[in-house]
């Protein structure tokens, strides 16, 4: 009798594992191998915060019902045309490939411009299946974008594939959800890119140190020329402060001090400091200190010189030692 009650534990207690072995494998989510071939990268526009990307998208998975053709969601995508997708489903497998023209959106850290790194992020998702039924990994190997082509003005410095999960704190409307709280498996892609800023530099910066330089040349021309110095230096610096809105209008709009703000915000305090030396000069011309005022003229022509290349040196440097290779 005790066998017969010992076996039919045993036999109780094997079945119960059993059901819990077997729920926890119902509730296993597929896995879907993806892999990406970036074959272009374009038309970086800063103002706007997008850039046009195209590459080779596939995924490898068992479940049909994922279907990715029309499931498949880049989260931000201003827009994403397929101009190419075929299936094989042979051997219990689906295998998709598609190629991907995206408009994306992101967003750009402009302090140190033009001596920046980018970071571009593409991620995908399936807009069906939550991370309790599908899971991705990442198809490694090989290459994962043409060496061939160019950023004009870039140059690709990393590219990192990385899956993961995206937690969104709503439910999407589902009542049958606990709590607004849902979890979706995603696949990552982040390019870093740096730009070959020296050429851009002098572009945006030469109109600026002109401008400076011109009421520099205010020191020497005599004090007594009242129409020419003041001229110079109120000419500069509304060339300085027009220069600034051009550089702007091709950046987005930032809440921080810029490299780009730095710059012009020292070179008109420059030139107003200028303006207040040839202010100064000027006095003690009308007090027959010719003398003293050509002396100031050459301590305060030096002294404002000496300044300016040393704090524009520093915050130059500033910006480029943390975006060098």
């Amino acid at each position: 009798m005790k066998k017969l009650v010992g076996r039919h534990t045993f036999l109780l207690a094997f079945i119960v594992l059993l059901l819990k072995f077997s729920a926890v494998n119902a509730q296993h989510p597929d896995t879907v191998k993806t892999g990406i071939y970036i074959t272009s990268i374009h038309d970086i526009n800063f103002k706007d915060k997008e850039y046009n990307i195209t590459l080779w998208l596939w995924l490898k998975y068992k479940k049909k019902d994922f279907d990715f053709v029309h499931n498949l969601e880049v989260p931000q995508a201003k827009s994403v045309t397929t101009s190419f997708s075929t299936i094989d489903s042979s051997n219990n497998r689906i295998y998709l490939l598609m190629k991907l023209q995206c408009v994306m959106k992101d967003s750009w850290a402009v302090n140190n411009f033009p001596f920046d790194k980018q970071k571009l992020r593409f991620s995908i998702e399936n807009s069906q299946y939550d991370s309790k039924s599908l899971v991705f990994a990442a198809d490694t190997l090989g290459k994962h974008f043409d060496p061939r082509f160019t950023l004009r003005g870039w140059n690709i410095d990393s590219l990192d594939i990385t899956t993961g999960i995206k937690k969104y704190e709503t439910a999407f409307g589902d009542d049958s959800q606990p709590k607004p709280h849902t979890e979706y498996s995603n696949f990552r892609v982040r390019v870093q890119i740096d730009r070959d800023a020296m050429g851009l530099f002098w572009k945006m910066f030469l109109g600026m140190y002109v401008a400076f330089l011109i009421a520099y040349m205010c020191f020497y021309i005599h004090a007594d020329s009242i129409d020419s110095r003041f001229g110079l230096s109120v000419g500069a610096l509304f060339a300085v402060i027009g220069n600034k809105y051009i550089v702007d209008s091709s950046l987005p709009e930032s809440s921080t001090f810029t490299l780009v703000d730095m710059l012009h915000g020292i070179t008109l305090i420059f030139i107003l400091t200028v303006i207040a030396c040839t202010s100064w000069s000027l006095r003690l011309v009308k007090q027959d200190k010719t003398i003293q005022a050509k002396r100031f003229d050459f301590i305060s022509s030096q002294i404002l010189l000496g300044c300016y290349l040393i704090l524009n040196a520093w915050f130059i440097f500033e910006a480029t030692r943390f975006t060098v290779k």
